[in-house]
This record gives C-alpha cells, structure tokens and sequence, in this order.
C-alpha cells in the first residue's frame, strides 16, 4: 500500500514538471521562434513551398552525405508522424473544441519556417566523420555556430535527446500503442491470457505483438542509418498515402457538411463558447493551449529532432535541405492532423452529446473512423489499428536513430558504446508492453520538451545566419534566371 502511494506521488510530481516544461512559456517560446524565423526568411514558407515539395522528391545527383534528401525526410517523418497526429489531435480537439485544430495550423505555419532554418543549420554546421558518415543537429550548430563556449548547451541538448529516446517517446510508448491496439481489435474481453505479472493480466494478442514488432524493429535498427531510411523511404510515403486517402474518404462522403464544420473551427477558435453546451465554460485560452502544444508535439518543430536526420542528407546546400526539411511540417500537420481534425469534427466524434459518452484519445478517431466511412465499422476499426500500429512503429525506428546521434555526440569515438545502445534500445521496446505506461509518458514528455530549449537559445542566436544564407540563395536562383533568359 506504501509502494502504491510512492508511486502516486511521484507521478503527481512528474506530472507538474511536465506540466511546467509544457506550459505556456514553452509554447510561447517555440511560437515567437517561429514567428520571428518567418520573418527573417521572408517568408519561406509562403513563397518557396512549390519548390520545397519539388526538391522533396527530386535528389542532388552530386550531393554529398550518407542517404538521400528523401530518404533524411523519411527518416524525420518517421518520428514525427505518430500517434500524436491520431491521438494527440483527438485529445486537443476534444479538450480545447473544434477551435484547437485552427491554432494548431498557426502554429504549423509558423513550425514550417523553424524547420526550415533547423534544417539549413544542420547541414552548415555538420561535420564528416569519414567512410560516408555525418554527423550533425543542434548539438553541432550550437558548438559551431555559437561558439565553443556554448558547448556545454550542446551537450546538454545532446542528453536530453538521448534520454527522450530510451526513456519512452520511441520505445516503451510506441509498442503500447501498437499491443494495446491489437489486443482492443483481436481480443477486446481479454480471453487469451498469456501470463499475469504483478496483478496485471496480459494476453497472447499483446505477446505476440511485442514480439513481432521487436523483431522487426531490431531488424532494421541494427542496420543503422541506411537501413532506417531505406525502410522509412518505403513505409513512410506508404502510410501516410494510405491514412490520407481514408480520411478523404470521410470528407468526401461529409463533403455537404464540410463547409458548416469548417465555419465551426474557424468561429469556435474565438468564441469556444458559442459552439454550443457540449463544452460550455471552455475558454479562447484552451484552445490555444491544446492545438498550438499538440501541434508542436506532433510536427516537433523547435525541438530540435529533425535537423539530426537533415545532416545525413545528400545535398550540397544548406538552404535546398531547408526547403526539404520544412515540408515535414506542411506533411505532418497540415495535411495528416487537419484530416484527422476534420474526420472528427465532421462526425461529431468530440461532443459527448453526439456519442452518448465522453470518449478519450483513440476512441475519438476510432468513433469518427467506424461512423464517417460507409461501410461496416469493424473494417474501419482494423483500418485504423493497421495505421496507428505503422505510425507507432516507424516512431520507434525514428527514434532510435535520433537518440543514437545524440549519444555519438557525447561519446566521440566509444563506437562500442553506440552499438551497446541499440541492443539495449531494443531490449526496451521488448518489455514496453509490460510496464505501466503513464509515469513513462511524461517522464518521455518532459525530455522531449527540454531538448527544445537549447534548440530554441541556438534557432534566435543564429536567426541572422539564416536570413543571410536565405538571400544568398535567393540572389544565386535571380542570377541564374537572368542568365537563363540570356540565353534563350
């Protein structure tokens, strides 16, 4: 009984560090960022998307790095696009209204130019390890960019990163979400249990899942980067195509009711009141809150995770693998979480006065899924189990090779150290399914949310660096037009 009332105060504790980490000087910190970033890049986001989304699938044929700008994009989305963009908009969305899922396209807007000077620092300040291999991210262009004196901010970047991988956001996290959504599909009354540890029951369904899904995910990490890539290169574009033709689907079959759902976002996210009773006594601030901190959890601009991947990439400039690494962003939230949110909306799906009962997190999407597609909704529920099981999965892959760059940094040389990771990062997903995930959520929420403030430090530092690498690109395209036209 004393173990149990430990253990609750040290959740409560976490709980309101998370809380501190994640609370509004955070998301003011990564919104003013991006918002002063799009002014310092004249806004790219705006007027160099076209040619952003071109570069995306078009590589340098004489790039220098260790994969491809596709396959370094791949490998970011990979982590990025997760169960937040099912979960995490569904839990906004129902917390904060409708209205959340408009501040969290503001802040994605202004998340793009952040990713962008994110990936652009990445490969100015990445270094060539040798045999291929780069090396690069915010723990570099802090060191480089900053000086050697902030070197200390750097590593301790680099720790965060590290422990926000091992500690749960790529591993115990991710594999629950998978176990727990096969068991709900395959054996909702819990028949088949396999074994019961410690009070808990666990079925042959969650076993053999984790098991699978370990094997799997050992099988590519052990291959290191390159592999990862080549995986994420197949699976990401995969499962993202695959989410977002259901989700149209939805839309399509709602198309009469889109525009009045679309007004509703719009009106609720300043007057969160007038949507009705369903959530009365809910405030502007809320839904602020909840759309533009699950926009920037789901995206993760700021925070400094992708631009370890851009430094990988094949390109021999900066500013190309900006544009590409931006496009995570446009990919991740703009078009993933907005079908997401509208699914949701469109079905009513977070008003409990719809749904007859407060529904939480994968319910949501769940009810909005089995409700929205026009056919029967057990197809729906294994549709929507498959994605979030590859989301979940990719994740785990993403972060693994994040967390591993993050360590390589701090160790040097110590390549033993670096392969002793993997195992060990391997072992955790193991036994992720059999730990209580609460506690490890938040405890992966509050490094993960820390990795952003040396980001952010570095990202307002070297703003300077960005506007001038940005017009440099700039004045290079004019003068290559010019003489173009010359030409011709």
């Amino acid at each position: 009984m004393q173990l149990a009332a430990v253990t609750a105060n040290i959740n409560d504790i976490i709980k309101q560090i998370d809380g501190v980490v994640w609370g509004w000087v955070m998301i003011g910190l990564i919104l003013a960022a991006g918002i002063w970033l799009t002014v310092r890049s004249r806004l790219v986001q705006v007027l160099h998307l076209g040619k952003a989304l071109k570069f995306m699938v078009q590589n340098e044929e004489d790039g220098v790095g260790e994969v491809t700008s596709f396959g370094a994009l791949c490998t970011a989305l990979s982590a990025t696009i997760g169960t937040g963009n099912i979960v995490g908009v569904a839990t906004a969305v129902c917390a904060g209204g409708p209205g959340a899922l408009f501040w969290m396209l503001v802040a994605a807007f202004f998340g793009m130019a952040t990713k962008y000077a994110e990936g652009l620092l990445a490969v100015k300040y990445r270094e060539d390890k040798g045999n291929g291999h780069f090396l690069g991210g915010p723990f570099y262009y802090i060191e480089k960019g900053m000086g050697r004196g902030w070197k200390w901010l750097a590593k301790l970047f680099a720790l965060f990163g590290t422990l926000a991988g091992i500690m749960g956001i790529g591993t115990i996290t991710q594999i629950n979400g998978i176990t727990t959504a096969a068991e709900g599909f395959f054996d909702p009354e819990k028949a088949g249990v396999a074994f019961s540890l410690g009070g808990m029951h666990y079925t042959w369904t969650t076993v053999i899942a984790g098991a699978v899904v370990t094997l799997c995910a050992g099988l590519v990490i052990i291959g290191g980067i390159k592999r990862i890539a080549k995986v994420s290169e197949i699976v990401v574009p995969f499962m993202a195509i695959f989410y977002v033709l259901f989700a149209l689907i939805i839309l399509i079959t709602h198309v009469t009711q889109l525009p009045a759902a679309v007004a509703l976002v719009v009106k609720s996210a300043f007057d969160v009141r007038a949507v009705g009773g369903a959530i009365a006594g809910l405030s502007i601030k809320i839904a602020m809150q909840k759309g533009i901190g699950r926009g920037i959890f789901s995206n993760e601009a700021g925070l400094g995770s992708a631009p370890i991947a851009s430094a990988a990439a094949k390109t021999n400039d900066p500013v190309r693998q900006g544009l590409v690494t931006m496009t995570g962003t446009f990919i991740d939230t703009i078009v993933i979480c907005t079908m997401t949110g509208l699914s949701i909306v469109l079905t009513g799906a977070w008003n409990p006065q719809v749904t007859g009962a407060a529904l939480e997190g994968v319910q949501v999407t769940t009810y909005a899924w089995q409700n929205g597609l026009p056919w029967d909704p057990r197809i729906s529920g294994f549709v929507l189990m498959m994605c979030l099981a590859f989301f979940a999965f990719t994740t785990i892959l993403g972060w693994d090779y994040y967390s591993e760059r993050c360590l390589e940094y701090l160790a040097g040389k110590h390549t033993g150290l670096i392969r002793l990771f993997r195992w060990l990062y391997i072992a955790v997903v193991f036994v992720g399914p059999y730990l209580t995930v609460e506690a490890v959520w938040n405890i992966a929420d509050v490094f993960n949310g820390l990795m952003a403030f040396p980001n952010l430090i570095a990202l307002l530092a070297l703003s300077g660096v960005v506007a001038r690498e940005t017009k440099a690109y700039q004045q290079r395209q004019k003068m290559q037009k010019d003489v173009a036209r010359l030409v011709r």
